[in-house]
C-alpha cells in the first residue's frame, strides 16, 4: 500500500501543489489534496492545520504545505504536536531539515521558487533519512520546551 501524503496550499501555491500532486503520484505516493481547489484568495492556516493534524493523529508520517513565503504554513503547523514544518527553499536545505531536524512537512514558498528546483526540493525531502544519533535528544526538546 502507498504511503498516503496529503498536500496543501492556499491561493498563491496554488498552480505549485498541483504540480507536485502529479509528481507525488508519478513517484508511487498516494496524494491526499486537502485544498484550496481554486486560485481564489483563502487563509493559508486552514489547510495547514488539516496536513499537521493528520501527523499529530498518527494518521500520516509526512505532509507538503506551500505559500507565497511558506511562513504562514510553519507557523500553523508548527502549533501542533510532533509536527517539524520546515520551510525548504534548496536541496540541500531539503536534506539537512531531513537528516538532522527529521522535518515531517515539506514547506515551500511558491513565490520564490522555480518549477524544477521545487522538484528536486520535493526528491530530496523525500528520499533523505532522518540521522538520529545526537539529533534525537534535540528533536526532543522541541516537543518539551516549557
Amino acid at each position: 500500500m502507498p504511503e498516503r501524503i496529503p498536500i496543501g496550499s492556499d491561493h498563491a501555491g496554488y498552480q505549485m501543489k498541483a504540480m507536485l500532486a502529479d509528481e507525488l503520484r508519478a513517484l508511487g505516493f498516494d496524494v491526499e489534496d486537502v485544498g484550496a481547489h481554486s486560485p481564489e484568495a483563502t487563509d493559508y492556516a486552514d489547510y495547514a492545520h488539516v496536513v499537521a493534524r493528520e501527523i499529530e493523529e498518527g494518521e500520516v508520517k509526512r505532509g507538503v504545505l506551500i505559500c507565497g513565503t511558506g511562513s504562514g504554513m510553519a507557523y500553523a503547523a508548527n502549533r501542533h504536536h510532533g509536527v517539524r514544518a520546515a520551510v525548504v527553499w534548496s536541496p540541500e536545505i531539503a536534506h539537512l531539515a531531513r537528516q538532522h531536524n527529521d522535518a515531517n512537512v515539506l514547506v515551500l514558498p511558491s513565490r520564490f521558487l522555480d518549477e524544477g528546483t521545487v522538484r528536486d526540493i520535493l526528491r530530496e525531502w523525500l528520499n533523505t533519512p532522518f540521522e538520529g544519533g545526537r539529533h534525537v535528544k534535540r528533536i526532543a526538546k522541541i516537543e518539551n520546551s516549557a
